[in-house]
């Protein structure tokens, strides 16, 4: 009976070692979405510029929704990427998070607006039903309006060419008629 009081902390610490040893391993960047497969989430906010959008909005064509915020210091370094992407015909509309609306307002016109709809979540609440941890965060809808991916970070050239580009295009050619 001694003996097995001598081993079971030994066998607790393996066990917890090896866990945190895998933790090591895997990639903050890819949080886990409940939201993937599901349709966008209900709303009914306006937008920036104070004009009433709701989820039927974002619906005919592909997009990428970027949650973003004045506050957001990564949101800061991506904003010229989603306007070169915006130039080149990507569909983008945004999700102004928890941010003052004057402080977006000026940051659309000093930046450039991106965004074909730039809806306002003052509260969170869009953000709360989408999952969101943070800003940046992008998901990708397709026409229909269900998410098909989540990117948690800044969207670059690499993460574009590698992770969105080629999903984006799938959706683009699956909507036509």
């Amino acid at each position: 009976m001694k003996r097995w009081i001598m081993v079971l902390p030994l066998a607790v610490f393996l066990l917890v070692a090896v866990f945190l040893y895998r933790g090591l391993f895997l990639d903050p960047s890819e949080l886990p979405s409940a939201m993937i497969g599901k349709p966008f989430p209900a709303f009914a906010l306006a937008s920036v510029d104070g004009k009433p959008l709701t989820e039927a909005d974002l619906l005919g064509k592909p997009a990428l929704v970027n949650v973003w915020a004045t506050w957001c210091p990564s949101c800061k370094i991506e904003h010229p990427y989603l306007n070169k992407l915006a130039e080149q015909g990507v569909v983008i509309h945004g999700v102004n998070y928890k941010d003052d609306n004057a402080a977006a307002l000026k940051w659309l016109a000093e930046f450039h607006n991106p965004y074909q709809l730039d809806i306002r979540d003052e509260q969170g609440s869009l953000g709360l039903d989408l999952g969101v941890y943070g800003a940046p965060e992008t998901f990708l809808i397709d026409a229909k309006g269900i998410i098909r991916y989540k990117h948690v970070g800044v969207v670059d050239a690499t993460v574009w060419r590698e992770q969105l580009a080629p999903q984006y295009q799938s959706l683009v050619d699956e909507a036509k008629p």
